[in-house]
């Protein structure tokens, strides 16, 4: 099929033959023809197989041929919901692209930057199709800056990791402010259960699309997993790097914090890397994501939230630095490389306590990844050792405490009261109160009277 067979505006073809595009890939083959209809989508396909056109092409084509009545103010027509800003700028690139030889605005929403420009471009309303972060939007929507009663078509884009991040309560605010009366396309790399009990509650009779065996891998990709333990990863890292094919590198770290240090030691071994992660400002993820396209760094160094908009065609190599213990996890991140029909290569460094993550990998995939037992750090814990949880110290009770010539709480040597019991310790016995002297003072100064010494 080519895209012409689509039916598509004149515009659309146009910047589609542009960018050099002749054929749609199978999921465009199979979900822009239903969207079109305007019916509802649901499109599970793995990462890189060229979901963001199967949505955007339809969007654009839908405004284009339902245009609004001369002199009509612009309305948000079409809202897209993404969980990263990486991949909101990502998708907003590509509505861009395709859109290039119409009129049609839009605008990208997300958090960790000011809002004001955000809320000076929304009140202009020229705002065609708006795509969102969901915290920043429904703090707009709040404040009455964003307006979503004539969305015509609702996307929910990287769905399974808008649970994973716990998007779940934010998406089901802002799908209660849209119209019901809309078309909903709902894409997805993985469809969990959780998915699956979302997907009925707002898709109404969706055309199912499925390109691929749920979260299969890319059979271009090469796998490969080096067993080594915890303290010898970075080590194993560096030796791995001295190899000069390995053009660009995606390093995926479990945590914020361990990004960061990978990058520290590299940097120390005069490899340039950096790191991209929620901690980092948005102007330093930009610059970070921008460098590492470009080509001015060699590594990049990831945490797998912020790495949903990396889409890089010539990613040649992925390491999975900290085997995930979300098997559907590491299915997204080999998907990094192996993109737009190209080969890629994907290692795991696999320590002791990541074995069982490492299984259940294997049985979501199908097959076994290929172990590499020649390299200079080879495993040598084999048993987890037990966590020992420590207790966290009490808060001493001063009642506990003797003072000189006289014992404690319980003591036996404690004067006892009028009922035979041991007297508690009173630090302030014999003395005046430090808080009734003070309500004294203040007695005494509301007579005039001035406190000596």
């Amino acid at each position: 099929m080519k895209f012409e067979e689509l039916n598509l505006q004149p515009e659309i073809l146009k910047a589609i033959s542009k960018e050099g595009y002749e054929t749609p890939s199978p999921i465009q083959e199979k979900a822009i023809p239903p969207a079109l209809e305007g019916r509802d989508v649901l499109g599970c396909a793995q990462t890189g197989t060229g979901k963001t056109a199967a949505f955007a092409l339809p969007i654009l084509q839908n405004i284009l041929k339902n245009p609004l009545e001369n002199n009509s103010p612009r309305k948000i027509r079409a809202l897209v919901l993404t969980p990263t800003r990486e991949l909101a700028l990502q998708i907003a690139e590509s509505f861009n692209t395709y859109g290039q030889y119409t009129d049609i605005n839009c605008m990208v929403l997300f958090g960790g930057v000011s809002a004001n420009p955000q809320i000076g471009q929304l009140r202009e309303g020229k705002v065609d199709i708006l795509i969102a972060t969901p915290g920043r939007l429904n703090d707009l929507i709040s404040q009455r800056e964003v307006n979503l009663n004539n969305v015509e078509t609702f996307v929910l884009d990287e769905a399974d990791r808008m649970l994973d991040m716990g998007f779940v309560h934010d998406v089901k605010k802002i799908i209660a402010r849209v119209p019901r009366d809309r078309q909903t396309l709902f894409f997805s790399a993985t469809m969990p259960p959780e998915i699956t009990s979302m997907v009925s509650s707002i898709l109404k009779n969706p055309a199912k699309v499925t390109v691929t065996p749920v979260s299969s891998t890319v059979d271009m990709i090469e796998q490969s997993v080096y067993f080594v333990d915890k303290v010898n990863k970075i080590k194993l890292l560096m030796h791995l790097l001295k190899d000069t094919s390995i053009v660009s590198a995606l390093v995926f770290t479990r945590t914020k914090h361990g990004a960061d240090k990978v990058v520290k030691e590299l940097e120390k071994n005069q490899i340039n890397a950096q790191a991209i992660h929620g901690n980092k400002s948005q102007n330093a993820r930009v610059t970070a994501l921008s460098n590492f396209k470009t080509g001015v760094t060699r590594v990049l160094v990831a945490t797998d939230i912020a790495a949903r908009g990396i889409d890089i065609d010539e990613l040649s190599h992925v390491f999975n630095y900290d085997v995930p213990n979300i098997s559907e996890t590491y299915v997204h991140r080999i998907g990094r490389t192996g993109r737009a029909g190209l080969g890629g290569i994907a290692i795991a460094f696999c320590d002791i306590e990541e074995k069982q993550y490492l299984v259940d990998i294997e049985k979501l995939i199908g097959k076994r990844v290929p172990v590499v037992a020649d390299h200079p750090y080879p495993m040598t814990i084999f048993t987890i050792e037990p966590k020992v949880k420590q207790e966290r110290p009490r808060r001493p009770n001063p009642n506990n405490f003797k003072k000189e010539g006289q014992a404690g709480k319980t003591g036996k040597s404690a004067k006892p009261d009028k009922f035979g019991k041991p007297e508690k310790y009173n630090p302030y016995a014999g003395k005046k109160s430090p808080i009734r002297s003070q309500a004294g003072n203040r007695a005494t100064a509301k007579k005039g009277h001035v406190k000596k010494g």
